[in-house]
């Protein structure tokens, strides 16, 4: 039986063997929150099972770790006052801190400024991160925004309203990995085996 933190990774994390051996990858959609105190301890409660999970996981393997973590960069540009608790920042910092994780696009890019997701062009959020340990950081390439994906397709709709987040790092996977195309894939039913993406 899996341990309660191990259970909290779940179908987030992936094992992909490489040329260089393992390669941990945990995808994650950290919960947003609104002022109401049921949302907000929704949100602290999901972090602290994630810090443990981390924790209880930790391994040599190289891990990336990317997703919408709906929290930003304590230096972000522009400042959003008000809008993040001091809980949400500790679970950026946290990343880094606790477990010894780089972010990735600031690594590369110390001081661009980026948007993953915008209310209005001169309101925007850099919420959607990569990041990495040291030992994947030794192999990182490029880590970039895909803000294409944002944007009204010839058809009219938009595959989503966050950009993507392209990481490329210098590993051969020993298999190919199945991804999946959101905008075509009905359900998990149809999948052959289970997708990271």
């Amino acid at each position: 039986m899996a341990q309660p933190q191990q259970a909290h990774l779940g179908q987030r994390e992936q094992r992909v063997d490489t040329d260089q051996g393992p390669l941990r990858i945990v995808g994650a959609y950290v919960p947003s929150r609104d002022a109401t105190q049921e949302k907000t301890e929704r949100k602290k409660t999901w972090i602290d099972r994630f810090h443990k999970a981390l924790d209880s996981t930790a391994s040599d393997a190289p891990l990336l770790l990317l997703g919408d973590l709906n929290v930003l960069e304590p230096s972000h540009r522009p400042v959003h006052r008000g809008q993040f608790a001091p809980f949400e920042y500790a679970f950026y910092t946290g990343s880094t801190e606790r477990h010894g994780l780089v972010d990735l696009f600031r690594h590369l890019h110390p001081d661009q400024v980026e948007h993953s997701w915008a209310r209005r062009p001169e309101l925007g959020y850099r919420d959607d991160h990569a990041h990495g340990s040291p030992a994947l950081v030794q192999r990182l390439i490029a880590c970039e925004y895909v803000h294409e994906t944002r944007e009204l397709s010839p058809d009219g709709p938009r595959l989503t309203d966050h950009s993507g987040l392209a990481v490329r790092v210098s590993l051969t996977a020993d298999r190919t990995l199945l991804t999946s195309d959101p905008a075509t894939a009905v359900d998990a039913h149809n999948e052959p085996e289970p997708t990271l993406f």
